[in-house]
């Protein structure tokens, strides 16, 4: 019999497995794939962002669902610690714009190779197998069976993943293994997705990038449950980029809500000095026909549909643009809509929002309160971030928790 088995060889199952084994645990870590870390090979681009280089506090004021949880497990393992963890390992570290955290070689091999030899060193057993069942005599759970046998244990940490890529590996097995041993789950859904919109527009100026532009969400009841300001993408579906995928931790598509995506393409003017400018364009160019006049304030692929929704015919000469012409071309560029009908699909999305409900699992040890010996780490958490290296963060901070509760329950210690 092991003490503990880590169901998951992703990040946060192997910081589980080898600080469970730092503490002296004799660890057997499952995971379905031949390759531990499949899916940290893909993260970053393929650079792994690791963790982003920035104070406990600051991190979790970039974690939208799950911080208050989180707070003991990333105070006691936070950032710089993530850091110092892995140059300990021999992996040098790079911080980029953002405060973003990549190996200096850019490969996210070198993290999951030093993951891979520190836990052959601290003696951690590795089986290729997929978890199917938690198994429990009298409430206790006292082994795990996989698909080719059985992980006789007293502890198991369920650190599968979410939904997201699921050729990963991650399939949702950690769902069914919780709900197996009584957890209620929070509707697991895309986050940091692309959003889908309706009626080709966006498809009209597929291809475009906007930087620095602003960007509201608002819900059906005009409650504005986002605001952000960077780059975001056009494409055939809708949109896309580095603010869309944030503004899509905040919103709940599906069913029968409805959000509008309003950006403001010119955010460092107020409407008033918007309006000088857009009158001297127009005194400026009084017989240059519209159209010709847009390219000087937004990028080309953009001049046919701006001018189509204000109602500007483009070939109407600047003289000729009366004042609610103008007006209304002043509150496209300020409030440009985009109806939002949903989100691409999960398996396109980097992180699953949603998870095994924080309220039954105590923040400081990951233990389940409904089954002794069981404890939670990573994303099948319904907890979340932003982009930055900050769901890395939560995988490595939970991970850590896990470990240190597992190993505290085996040693006869207070398991909650």
């Amino acid at each position: 019999m092991s003490d503990i088995v880590i169901i998951g060889g992703g990040a946060a199952g192997c910081m589980a497995a080898l600080t469970a084994a730092e503490e002296g645990a004799e660890v057997v870590l499952l995971e379905r794939n031949p390759k531990l870390g499949r899916k940290l090979y893909i993260t970053g681009k393929g650079r792994c962002n690791v963790t982003n280089d920035c104070p406990a506090s600051e991190a979790l004021l970039n974690i939208p669902r799950g911080s208050r949880f989180l707070t003991s497990a990333m105070i006691r393992f936070p950032p710089e610690r993530v850091k110092g963890f892995f140059e300990a390992l021999g992996v040098p570290l790079k911080t980029e714009r953002g405060n973003r955290v990549f190996p200096r070689s850019d490969r996210a091999a070198d993290i999951i190779d030093a993951l891979l030899r520190a836990l052959r060193r601290s003696g951690v057993a590795i089986a290729q197998d997929r978890a199917v069942e938690l198994r429990r005599e009298g409430g206790v759970l006292n082994g795990v069976a996989g698909e080719h046998g059985v992980y006789p244990c007293r502890a198991a940490v369920i650190a599968t993943g979410g939904l997201s890529y699921p050729l990963t590996g991650s399939t949702g097995d950690g769902y069914r293994l919780a709900q197996s041993a009584g957890h209620t789950l929070v509707q697991p859904r895309p986050s940091l997705v692309p959003l889908e919109s309706e009626g080709g527009l966006c498809g009209r100026m597929q291809g475009l990038s906007l930087r620095n532009v602003g960007l509201t969400i608002k819900n059906q009841k005009k409650k504005t449950v986002y605001t952000g300001r960077g780059e975001l993408l056009f494409t055939h579906f809708g949109l896309s980029g580095p603010l869309i995928l944030s503004a899509s931790a905040h919103m709940c598509c599906g069913g029968e809500e409805r959000y509008t995506a309003l950006i403001d393409l010119k955010p460092a003017l107020d409407s008033e000095t918007l309006d000088r400018r857009l009158l001297r364009e127009l005194q400026e160019n009084a017989n240059r026909e519209f159209h010709n006049i847009l390219e000087h304030l937004v990028p080309r692929l953009m001049v046919p549909v701006l001018a189509e929704c204000s109602g500007i015919p483009a070939q109407q000469q600047g003289n000729a643009v009366t004042r609610p012409q103008r007006h209304r071309l002043l509150e496209l560029l300020k409030c440009f809509p985009i109806e939002i009908t949903g989100t691409r699909p999960v398996e396109e999305a980097i992180i699953t929002a949603g998870g095994v409900n924080l309220s039954e699992v105590n923040p400081k040890t990951m233990a389940s309160k409904l089954a002794r010996g069981i404890y939670f780490a990573g994303e099948v958490l319904d907890a979340d971030a932003y982009t930055g290296g900050f769901n890395l963060q939560i995988a490595w901070c939970t991970g850590r928790a896990a470990g240190e509760g597992a190993a505290q329950y085996c040693r006869g210690e207070d398991y909650l």
